[in-house]
C-alpha cells in the first residue's frame, strides 16, 4: 500500500520560462568549457614550491634564536634574583651591586638580540625570499606571455 498524494497537492515540474528558476541552487549549471592544454613549465607552481617551506623554516629558526637570546638572559636574571639574592647583592664596585649591573646589561643583550635577528635575516631568510620573489616575477611574465 503506497500513499499517493491527491492531484491537488502535487507540485508541478519546474519550467524554464521563469527567470528565477535559474537562480535555484539545484538548477542545472552550465559546464565551463575546458581550457586548452598549456605549455608545462619545468618547475611547479609557486604555491607548491619547496622554497616556501625552506623560507618558513629559516624564518622560524631566526625567530627562535633571537627570542631565546633575549628571553634566555632575562630568565637567567629573574632566576638569580629569586633564588640567589645573596649573589645578586654582592658589590662589584663601591655602591654598584651585581644585580643592578646584570639588570643594566639587559639593554645591550636586547640590542645584541636585535642585531642577531638582522644578521640571520640577511644571511638566511632574505636570499631565499629574494629567490622566491624573482621566481614569481618570472612566472607572472610567462603567464602573461602565454595569453
Amino acid at each position: 500500500m503506497s500513499y499517493e498524494p491527491p492531484a491537488s497537492y502535487r507540485v508541478p515540474p519546474p519550467h524554464d520560462s521563469s527567470p528565477s528558476y535559474s537562480t535555484y541552487p539545484w538548477a542545472p549549471q552550465p559546464q565551463p568549457e575546458p581550457e586548452p592544454a598549456r605549455h608545462q613549465h619545468r618547475h611547479a607552481a609557486l604555491g607548491h614550491h619547496s622554497d616556501i617551506r625552506v623560507l618558513r623554516t629559516a624564518y622560524r629558526w631566526q625567530r627562535r634564536v633571537a627570542t631565546l637570546t633575549a628571553l634566555g638572559y632575562f630568565t637567567l636574571f629573574l632566576v638569580l634574583s629569586a633564588y640567589a639574592p645573596e649573589f645578586m647583592t654582592q658589590d662589584v664596585t663601591d655602591g654598584l651591586p651585581l644585580g643592578l649591573l646584570l639588570g643594566l646589561i639587559q639593554v645591550p643583550v636586547t640590542c645584541a638580540a636585535i642585531a642577531l635577528y638582522e644578521y640571520t635575516a640577511r644571511r638566511g631568510v632574505d636570499p631565499i625570499a629574494e629567490r622566491i620573489r624573482k621566481q614569481s616575477e618570472l612566472d607572472a611574465k610567462r603567464a602573461e606571455g602565454a595569453r
